[in-house]
């Protein structure tokens, strides 16, 4: 098994600039050589154009340096100092290449200086091009920047909101747990004891779980579970659970879920469904994959109880709400929590996308 690479992406590694200079001032020697070579192309014409590439390339780094400590394009195009600058730029170039035609001598001795004007515009034209694309390639990378630097706030925003949320719900639901042991506590001490046992694995699992965004599902019915015994201990006979998990053990311990949004849904069960009738009632948890029509692989977990919806009165439906939230902050858009009524049967349906 081979370990992944903490190197970044090549193309993120490549030092562009490098590469468009390079590349730039060597196409331009060579349409420079393409001009002068009507003749044959000797060794001091192939000298003088990539002595023109060289020094433009050595004043365009100069350029970019100053261009950088004097932020002239770093923000917006200056162009009452970079036009004066393109043309100090052309008259140095001219400058360095006529050296270059002295000392080489590809044509013989430099007689008159009728090219001069046009070798102004050049290299003036070059330079003010080259600035123009600096300045372009300066901003795009600036918005990607912002961009990226948006993005990574948006999500540490995003992971503040999610613990934010699972601080309310864990102890929404503690709080709902220590009422069921102070309930017993004065009927039965060893019953006491073992619901202590309980909650303490449900505290240990609301702990751990608040440091993730979600946890196994079998991690999940397991606090599940807990929860219940607790409530089993107090409600007796008059609390009926079932569960129907159509999902192999193995993978329940790849399928991940919001944590403790599972154990949110059976309270209210248990709190609208069993607590609120005086003969109790049903609980039945289900636990399947489904496809919708676009074919994307899906989790469906279902809490249905006996009773009917309701006004929750005093409650300030934390649970629920919550759970709604931290559904789509830690599952995305296509993630839901639906409640429906149906022949004397309570429904909440989480619809998630599976990720392993």
């Amino acid at each position: 098994m081979t370990t992944p690479s903490n190197h970044p992406p090549l193309l993120t590694r490549i030092n562009w600039y490098w590469v468009f200079q390079l590349a730039g001032w060597n196409i331009m020697a060579l349409l420079t050589l393409m001009g002068l070579a009507h003749n044959g192309a000797s060794w001091a014409v192939i000298g003088v154009c990539w002595w023109g590439a060289a020094t433009g390339l050595g004043l365009s780094i100069l350029w970019r340096r100053w261009l950088r400590r004097q932020s002239w394009v770093a923000r917006h195009f200056t162009w009452q100092r970079i036009l004066p600058a393109c043309v100090v730029l052309a008259v140095v170039q001219s400058a360095l290449v006529a050296t270059g035609y002295i000392a080489l001598r590809p044509f013989g001795a430099i007689r008159d200086f009728d090219w001069l004007p046009f070798a102004l515009i050049s290299w003036f034209s070059t330079f003010l091009v080259w600035t123009i694309l600096y300045s372009m390639i300066v901003s795009l990378r600036r918005a990607t920047q912002l961009e990226a630097e948006t993005l990574r706030l948006q999500l540490h925003g995003r992971e503040a909101e999610l613990r934010a949320l699972q601080a309310q719900i864990n102890p929404h639901f503690f709080f709902n747990s220590l009422n069921s042991v102070r309930a017993l506590m004065f009927e039965d001490r060893e019953a006491a004891a073992r619901m202590i046992d309980q909650l303490a694995n449900l505290m240990r699992h609301a702990l751990q779980s608040s440091q993730h965004a979600t946890v196994p599902l079998a991690a999940e019915l397991d606090a599940v579970h807990a929860y219940l015994a607790i409530e089993q201990s107090r409600f007796e006979e008059r609390m009926r659970v079932s569960f129907a998990i159509e999902i192999s053990a193995p993978d329940l311990e790849h399928v991940r879920v919001p944590p403790m949004a599972l154990q949110t849904l059976v309270e209210n069960a248990v709190k609208y469904g069993v607590e609120a009738s005086a003969d109790g009632g049903d609980i039945r948890i289900a636990a399947r994959r489904s496809s919708p029509g676009d074919g994307a692989a899906m989790l469906q977990i279902e809490v249905a109880n006996t009773g009917a919806l309701r006004e929750p009165g005093n409650s300030t439906c934390v649970g629920l709400r919550n759970a709604r939230q931290r559904l789509q902050l830690a599952c995305g858009e296509r993630s839901s929590l639906e409640l429906r009524e149906q022949a004397g049967w309570v429904f909440a349906t989480i619809h998630l996308p599976e990720q392993a």
